[in-house]
């Protein structure tokens, strides 16, 4: 193996590639490289097909990223307290489609995180997958679904925090 494969902690040679030990997960090689999330967005155009977004650019409280849907690869800091996802074109996130309800979801931010409820939406709302009916505690990397379009919650230092 290559000597930049072996674990300056363990002495562990790793495959060629790896950033991190598979015996101690220690750090290998450079890592001053900017650490990245990449998403899968539907869209129409296959060159367009993926996001990648650097985890230094994430706002500290946390963004929701819409991977399907008519506004893929749009995404939306949780800045407020209080975020809402509907039709109504006051929504803190416009979802523009008859799939969803005026006022479908609220994203509320407190000192555990973020909670996402139903707001009696016609359709239901989703977290990975299963319809919610009391309020659930939003995790990195879940993905939340409104009517037609899903989005993925990626948190920030702060929401980690909580």
């Amino acid at each position: 193996m290559a000597a930049g494969n072996v674990c300056p902690d363990c002495g562990h040679e790793n495959t060629p590639g790896a950033n991190f030990c598979s015996s101690c997960g220690n750090a290998i090689g450079d890592q001053d490289e900017p650490t990245t999330i990449t998403f899968q967005i539907d869209t129409s155009d296959p060159e367009d097909a993926t996001l990648t977004l650097d985890l230094d650019d994430i706002p500290s409280e946390g963004l929701l990223v819409v991977t399907h849907g008519a506004n893929a690869g749009s995404r939306f800091a949780l800045s407020d307290e209080l975020t809402t996802a509907g039709r109504h074109p006051e929504s803190t996130i416009f979802l523009d489609d008859i799939t969803v309800s005026r006022r479908h979801a609220e994203i509320s931010r407190g000192d555990e995180g973020y909670e996402v409820r139903d707001a009696g939406s016609l359709n239901g709302t989703y977290v990975n997958r299963e319809r919610i009916d009391e309020p659930q505690r939003l995790l990195d990397r879940d993905e939340l679904q409104v009517g037609m379009f899903r989005l993925v919650f990626v948190a920030g230092p702060r929401a980690d925090a909580g």
